[in-house]
């Protein structure tokens, strides 16, 4: 996966003509972007839109959610060149916060 995440971070870099902090910029708000198509294709698999109909497949919510996660990592890998060890720091800080939050709540079957 990463190697795909600094391959399309390299292809993007060879072919703009911004400077990097207008490049990086724009790279944050593609996520505001991707996210927003995320919200329409699930307003869309629900049918929400009366004049649309069920517009979109939740196979198209999937699509949606893979390009925010591509288009974040690629933002990440933009803004510095330790993209895979701040993901991976931060992943497993998550993991040890929830892992912190189970160990002091009890577990349904236990009551409490």
């Amino acid at each position: 996966m990463w190697e795909s995440v600094e391959a399309l971070g390299a292809w993007l870099d060879r072919n703009t003509t911004r400077p990097r902090e207008q490049e990086l910029l724009l790279r944050m708000l593609k996520l505001s972007e991707e996210v927003g198509e995320v919200a329409q294709a699930v307003i869309g698999a629900l049918g929400h839109n009366p004049r649309k109909g069920v517009s979109h497949a939740w196979a198209d919510v999937q699509a949606e959610l893979c390009d925010v996660a591509v288009t974040a990592l690629v933002a990440l890998r933009t803004l510095t060149p330790d993209a895979r060890e701040v993901f991976l720091a931060h992943l497993d800080g998550v993991g040890r916060r929830i892992a912190a939050l189970e160990a002091g709540k009890p577990r349904p079957h236990e009551g409490g």
